[in-house]
């Protein structure tokens, strides 16, 4: 349980070392397109909100004599659902920014850099997005099935607690990405090693979506996260 709770709160740890110096420059073009990014999906999200509600739990439905316990349930799940489309989207753009933050993190912590990381932005481009497309790929194939789960009358429920795990597994996978990949680790190779350690992936996911949710902390979120998994790896590197 410690451990857990270790592993849940290093997305928080990585947002303190945002501000270590060296890292601040590292740090800002990341900031600034979580910002841009986030601020357009609280707005587009603000407006759709009432409709998914009125679609998941219509008045009419039998479900309706228990909305004071499936309305939470729910509401979360739609801002899981706006918060991942966020992530998507914002990595795919800062995916070659968050690369090289992740190798200066860990140059703070070990006090050298990955081996052969050239640290240069263009050299990072092509790689880092073609490895964000992967991850958006893989993480579609699964989460197509629980939103089909999701449209189904009595077992949404269902599909939204499989739609949160999911959630929390893909955003583990999201930002443990940038440290692996900066050794070279490819992507079956970074997910059969979080396989070995379950519970602290989905504890690390958990961490990573409830600093989303904190009004203006949220804005650091994606950075944070990068930072925090590369505190994880680290650990995880020298555990091996």
């Amino acid at each position: 349980m410690t451990s857990l709770i270790a592993v849940f709160l290093l997305p928080f740890q990585g947002l303190g070392m945002l501000f270590c110096r060296g890292l601040r420059r590292y740090v800002f073009a990341p900031l600034f397109i979580n910002i841009l990014i986030f601020s357009l999906t609280a707005w587009i999200g603000s407006i759709y909100f009432q409709e998914f509600i009125d679609w998941v739990l219509p008045a009419d439905s039998w479900m309706s004599y228990l909305e004071w316990l499936l309305w939470p349930l729910f509401a979360l799940t739609y801002l899981v659902i706006a918060f991942y489309t966020f992530t998507m989207v914002a990595n795919l753009i800062a995916s070659p920014f968050n690369s090289i933050l992740a190798a200066q993190v860990e140059k703070q912590i070990t006090g050298q850099l990955p081996e052969d990381h050239s640290g240069s932005l263009m050299a990072e481009i092509i790689p880092a997005i073609s490895g964000e497309l992967g991850k958006i790929w893989y993480f579609l194939l699964r989460a197509i099935p629980v939103l089909i789960l999701m449209i189904i009358p009595g077992l949404n429920a269902i599909g939204s607690v499989l739609w949160l795990l999911l959630g929390f597994w893909f955003l583990s996978i999201e930002y443990v990405d940038y440290p692996m990949g900066n050794h070279h680790l490819r992507p079956r190779e970074q997910r059969q090693r979080l396989r070995k350690r379950p519970f602290q992936t989905w504890a690390f996911g958990a961490g990573a979506n409830l600093l989303m949710m904190i009004p203006v902390i949220n804005f650091a979120a994606m950075p944070a996260s990068v930072a925090g998994a590369t505190l994880w790896w680290t650990k995880m590197d020298t555990a091996q």
